[in-house]
């Protein structure tokens, strides 16, 4: 089903060079990801030793890089969108491989925070990617199609994790961020491929874009940085250090979780091109909602890890927000005001960790997640009643046109 859904007939017409070009690249670079994710938790919790709020409050630091990724962007955004790539991708791979080294929380900061730069760098130049490589009609699909590339990317890489950790259970998990960093660096090569005409619209941009007009857009991605923090790394650190999960079964759960994103995300993207980002985020956000009252309520690990894997896919249908980005502004303006939407993110990816960190020992884990659904709820109310309606018309799902 997954590879049907990336090389079917629907699909076909869509591969240009520059997206296999840009697929491999993100092949690589997520399968790297996929290997360093599994690993992180048992990483922080069972190497270094670290205590949740260690762990919480070094997600927090990992985040500042964000905050000031607007004036990044606008250093790099006269560069062509592939070396923007191709760089941001070397400076990630570098950061993972110095974390292999490192013996103290200090110098897990320092290695992190230098890793962070990278990954920032590229979170506006990844959804410019898709949508350079797309068409009005078929931009939820491309950006679906990719993000399914990447979800197979994953399985691969959380597949190759739990193979090697049941294999050789004495291997030590920094061999992980090793192996991790230099498949980043590879993918780095690859975006050196990409026509340097790919996105040329954006060389004649303004290199920073802030404007009243955008608000909405500013708003969600602000929610959207609370709710990454407490739906994404939080709930594995919940199952490692209040369910004794080991390094297979936090692997374990990433592969399953991935293997449904390869499967559904194309067809998730066809729902976004299908009925607008309004009704994809307002669907995503309610089973982000409904998955952080499951994490209040329910103590059990099985469920848990569950609601974890709908939460994943749930996140898939976010990218609605690139794709109201891309309605609401023009050409020339679209990456930077992704760039600023990212930084608005950070305000709240920065705090939300210091804050969860703070609370922890008052309500526990059960109340962080009380918080995380009240602020959910704030955000599918403000879209139900501010965003507009998408102002294209529905476009036939892939099942309709074959």
């Amino acid at each position: 089903m997954g590879i049907k859904n990336l090389f079917g007939k629907d699909m076909v017409r869509l591969w240009t060079r520059d997206l296999m070009v840009t697929a491999i690249a993100i092949f690589l670079m997520r399968f790297g990801e996929g290997m360093l994710g599994g690993a992180r938790m048992n990483f922080f919790v069972n190497t270094l030793g670290l205590s949740d709020g260690q762990v919480l409050s070094l997600e927090g630091i990992r985040e500042i890089p964000g905050l000031i990724l607007i004036l990044l962007a606008a250093l790099t955004m006269r560069m062509p969108l592939s070396y923007r790539a191709a760089t941001s991708a070397l400076i990630l791979g570098a950061g993972y491989m110095l974390q292999a080294t490192v013996h103290s929380y200090a110098g897990l900061i320092a290695v992190a925070l230098a890793a962070s730069f990278g990954l920032h760098l590229f979170q506006p130049v990844s959804p410019a990617l898709g949508l350079a490589l797309a068409t009005d009609r078929t931009r939820g699909r491309v950006l679906g199609l990719l993000a399914s590339v990447g979800s197979l990317a994953g399985i691969v890489g959380v597949g190759a994790l739990t193979l090697t950790s049941n294999l050789v259970r004495d291997m030590s998990l920094r061999w992980y961020y090793v192996i991790g960093g230099a498949l980043i660096i590879v993918s780095a090569l690859v975006f050196w491929w990409l026509s340097p005409t790919l996105g040329a619209t954006e060389l004649a941009q303004p290199r920073i874009v802030l404007k009243k007009r955008y608000w909405r857009y500013y708003l969600l991605t602000f929610f959207e940085g609370s709710r990454k923090e407490i739906l994404g790394s939080f709930c594995t650190l919940v199952l490692v250090n209040y369910f004794g999960w080991q390094i297979w079964q936090t692997s374990g759960l990433l592969m399953g979780a991935s293997v449904l994103s390869f499967v559904l995300a194309p067809y998730l993207g066809a729902l976004v091109d299908r009925y607008g980002s309004k009704n994809a985020l307002i669907v995503g956000y309610s089973i982000c909602c409904l998955g952080a009252v499951v994490y209040a309520t329910v103590p059990n690990a099985g469920i848990l890890a569950g609601a974890y894997i709908v939460l994943r896919l749930a996140l898939i249908l976010n990218l609605g927000l690139s794709v109201y980005a891309h309605e609401e502004a023009p050409a020339e303006e679209l990456n930077p005001t992704l760039a600023a939407g990212v930084s608005v993110n950070h305000i709240s990816s920065v705090a939300m960790p210091f804050i969860f960190s703070a609370m922890l020992p008052v309500i526990g884990y059960t109340g962080v997640y009380w918080f995380a659904a009240a602020i959910i709820l704030i955000s599918i109310a403000f879209v139900a009643r501010m965003l507009p309606s998408s102002v294209r018309k529905p476009v036939p799902s892939p099942a309709a046109a074959d």
